[in-house]
Formats: structure tokens, sequence, C-alpha cells
């Protein structure tokens, strides 16, 4: 461990700029498109259907740009790891080459908008890289840049990099891009707003209901009359006995933002091997940021979340002469069952309800497309790209195995939440600490913040009832089956689940 200290608390360097405010939705209203979630997916599609003199009503649960796509590496590619050669094993060549060309038009709508609009974002082109220094994987990169031939990517295959770390091989594919993600997306708010969408935030959507048209529910009880909803809230908050949370499984993954001593050399760079790391620059006060980022795993599974950090900052200081670290975040994202977004009716008898989620930590490209082809669903306009995404296809390999060794994990989960607990005495427990006891026999989870105060919470997820673990690098409960998160007072951070923890009574004299 170095002696560098990490922020003591996680907050993205994107989140250091003055965001726009919305008020609280307090009454129902009509609108045509009803987007459910302030991230790139839902900010995108309201900018896009805008220009169409449709009126729209975007809402999210918490602030705008404050989910996943705060919490981004912001890396603009179609290179989403070694892909392409599985694609083409398992869904053939014409439908991986429409899922590559998606992911470039989406770069390129990126790239135009910035261009068209004058946006100051960072924007910056760059090769990116996916990268080993594992023998057992150097196969598999061969066999990546031979897909890149058949689908005539732009690329090559290299035995080294720009970028001073130790590898074996390399697959590069060039001219990508990176940018600064919430001063892009700020600039489609302002212009989304002057084309007259409405954004509300604090504004939870619970349910669905219908009528002639379909209604958004929100927490309060207010409605939004639409004719379209597109649900872009990450996880979808509306599943229609779709059974998303069974068809993806959640995975947290954490970034530092460290300054350094060296210059950086430019690229995008991920490996191709676990654990996961992944290199960035962007412009910073104090010169260029590099953003340190990898660590993956199941959410509310394995060790304790600060040691993702600390092995982050370990490979930092072992390889770029780290000076200081600047910031700290995690993100969490969803990854299908056969790696294919699901972009598109939320269920077959639904064809004005949408659905856009399962971006597997590529949501910059994979959210723009997902924008891109919702509006185009709902403007009744051609889309090259749309079949390949729809959320009602099943292919049986691999996502027969996959369904199976998914929800296998879940039940070994649910059954070991159920046994396993800790027995600390509460007196015990330092500020800013938690721990997982029984209060009257129910398993509890118990947080004492830094003015002493306990928050007790049921551990039982109200989703379907497995047991949520403490998170300790983000002062959340996690649950290990199917992602949900909660605040240490119990409420909702992210879905499926839609109700908050149950709090739990402590006697004073724990106190």
């Amino acid at each position: 461990m170095s002696e560098i200290q990490l922020p003591q608390f996680p907050e993205p360097y994107w989140r250091e700029m003055k965001l726009p405010t919305f008020e609280k939705l307090t009454t129902s209203i009509k609108a045509d498109v009803g987007i459910v979630g302030g991230g790139i997916t839902g900010i995108t599609a309201a900018y896009l259907l805008s220009k169409q003199n449709l009126k729209v009503v975007l809402i999210d649960s918490d602030e705008i740009l404050n989910g996943t796509t705060g919490h981004t590496t912001a890396k603009i590619t179609a290179q989403h790891g070694l892909i392409y050669d599985e694609f083409m094993k398992h869904m053939g060549e014409e439908k991986t080459a429409k899922y590559y060309h998606a992911a470039i038009k989406a770069k390129e709508f990126i790239k135009n908008t910035i261009l068209e609009n004058k946006i100051d974002c960072d924007y910056e082109t760059q090769d990116a890289y996916v990268y080993t220094n594992d023998d057992n994987y150097i196969m598999q990169l061969e066999n990546e840049i031979k897909a890149y031939g058949k689908l005539e990517i732009s690329g090559e295959y290299l035995s080294e990099m720009p970028l001073n770390l130790p590898v074996k091989a390399a697959v590069m594919m060039k001219d990508q891009a990176q940018f600064h993600p919430l001063k892009y997306l700020k600039a489609l708010v302002q212009a989304s707003k002057d084309n007259g969408v409405e954004f509300y935030e604090n504004t939870t959507a619970v349910d669905i209901e219908y009528n002639k048209h379909p209604n958004i529910v929100t927490k309060d009880g207010h409605r939004i009359t639409c004719n379209h909803v597109i649900a872009a809230s990450h996880f979808p908050f509306y599943d229609k006995q779709s059974f998303y949370f069974a068809r993806m499984y959640p995975e947290r993954s954490y970034v530092l933002a460290i300054n350094s001593k060296l210059k950086y050399p430019g690229g995008m760079y991920i490996n191709a091997e676990s654990p996961s790391r992944s290199v960035r620059s962007t412009p910073g006060e104090k010169g260029a940021l590099w953003l340190i980022g990898g660590e993956n795993h199941k959410t509310g599974q394995g060790e304790s979340v600060i040691h993702h950090y600390e092995k982050l900052e370990d490979f930092s200081s072992k390889h770029f002469e780290m000076k200081n670290i600047a910031y700290r975040w995690s993100a969490q994202d969803l990854t299908t069952i056969d790696k294919v977004p699901y972009i598109g009716a939320v269920s077959k008898g639904e064809s004005n309800v949408y659905v856009a989620t399962g971006y597997r930590k590529w949501g910059m490209t994979n959210g723009t497309a997902a924008a891109m082809i919702l509006a185009d669903k709902i403007t009744e306009t051609p889309n090259e790209y749309a079949d390949i995404y729809e959320p009602s296809r099943f292919q049986p390999d691999p996502s027969v195995r996959k369904f199976i060794e998914m929800n296998a994990d879940v039940a070994k989960h649910m059954l070991k939440g159920k046994l396993d607990f800790s027995n600390n005495e509460l007196a015990q427990i330092k500020p800013d600490e938690a721990i997982v006891t029984r209060i009257n026999g129910k398993r509890t989870g118990v947080y004492k913040d830094k003015e002493q105060t306990l928050h007790a919470v049921d551990t039982t997820c109200t989703h379907l009832g497995c047991e949520v673990e403490w998170n300790s690098g983000d002062r959340s409960w996690d649950c290990p089956c199917h992602g949900s998160r909660f605040s240490y007072e119990g409420n909702v951070m992210e879905g499926p689940a839609k109700k908050p923890l149950a709090k739990v009574d402590i006697k004073s004299e724990h106190g």
C-alpha cells in the first residue's frame, strides 16, 4: 500500500461542475412522450424527440446525471472489450456488423452534436486498446483481430502500445473518442429545454397504468399521461412480467482519478484478463487526470469494497508514479445474458412502452444508440439496427447456460444471507461503520453515522427477499442477487427493488 490517502467520500470528477436543477413533479400532466431516467439515454432521446416538435416530459428519481452516466469513464468507442469474435460465433456476421455500426453511428452522432451545438466538453479522438499480459489470452486477441478484418474494422494487432504497462499483445481500434459526459449532456438538457422539454427531479416512477393511453404513475400518486413511455432508468422500473432481473446481472466497478508525475501518452486502454484495468486521461485543473478503473465484481458479493480502491491505488503507484488521488467513485451496470443490450418494446404486447438497459459498462455508445433507436420507433422512422436489440429475443446458446448459472448464484446467495450474520455488539460500532447482527431474532443492518446516530434496517431486500450486504466504499446496502441498492437509511438507490428496507427500532440503551 502507498501512503497516499484515498479521498474520504466517493465523488466523480464529472460532477465537479454546476448542473441545472429542477422541481419535483407536483401534479398530473400530459405529454406525447414520457421518459423515466435522466442519464445519457433519456436526455439524448428527449433532445431528439423535441426536435420533432413532440411534447416530452422527463423525470428522474434523483437528480439528473447522477446515476451510471455521472459515474462513467466516458469512453466513446465501439471497442467493448473482446466481443466481436464471440458475437460472430453466437449470432453471425450480419448481426455482429450491425452491433459495430450502431456503436459507430452513435459515436458519430455525439461528435456531430458537439460540432452543431458548439459544445465545449473536452472531446478528443483517441485510439482504443484491449491488451493482455497473460499467455492464456493471446489466442483470443488473435481471433479478435481476425474478426476485425471480416467486419472491416480499422485496427491493428500489436506487441506493444504507448502506455508503459507489461504487455504481450494488444488489439487497437483506431479513431475512437472520449469526452466530459456531463458538459456534453448539460448542453443537451439546455437545448431540450429550449425546445420545450419539461424536466422533473426527485420524482420516482413506480408503475404504468393503462386507460386509453399509458400513464406513468409516480410514488406520490401523480400521473403522466402520454402516447409513448421510455424506461431509461438503468434498471427498468416497469417489468410487465418480462423478468429482466433474471435476464441480467449487475456488476460494480471502481475508478480513481489520479495525478501522475508522468506525461500521459494518449490512448484509451482496457485489459482482457481479470482483475480488470481501464486507463484513460481527461483534462484537470492541475494537468491531466489519469482515470484508473476496474476491479469488477457482482454487486453485493466479494470482499470489502474499500479493498477494490486500494488495489487500484497499488496498481497506479506501481506503474504510473502517482502523486495523489484527486477523486474516487464507483459505478454499477447491468449485463444481459448474451451481452447485447435490451432496447425496444418492454414486452411483445406493449409496443408503446420501451426499455433500454444492459449496456455492460459501455453506456456512452450503447446509451446513445438506444436513444436513436427508440426515437426512431416513436417517430416511425426505419432503423436498420433495431432488430438485434429487441428485448424479446432469446437465443439458446449461450443464453440457457448463462441463465442457469446466474440464477444458481442467486439461490446460493439467498440461502447464505439467511444463515450468515455477525454477532457484534452495537456498542462496538465505530462512527462511519456498519455491522449485520440480530435484533429480536431478525437479521438487521446497523450503521453509525459521524454524529453517533445509529440507523437500523431489516436486511431483507424488498425485491425478492435476498439479504443485502454493507458496501463500505459507498455507504450503501447492496443486494447480491439482482443488484438493488439502498442508502444506510434504507431508501432505494437502485432497482429492481421499489420499496425501501424496513426500519428497525433500536432501544435507546443501544444508542
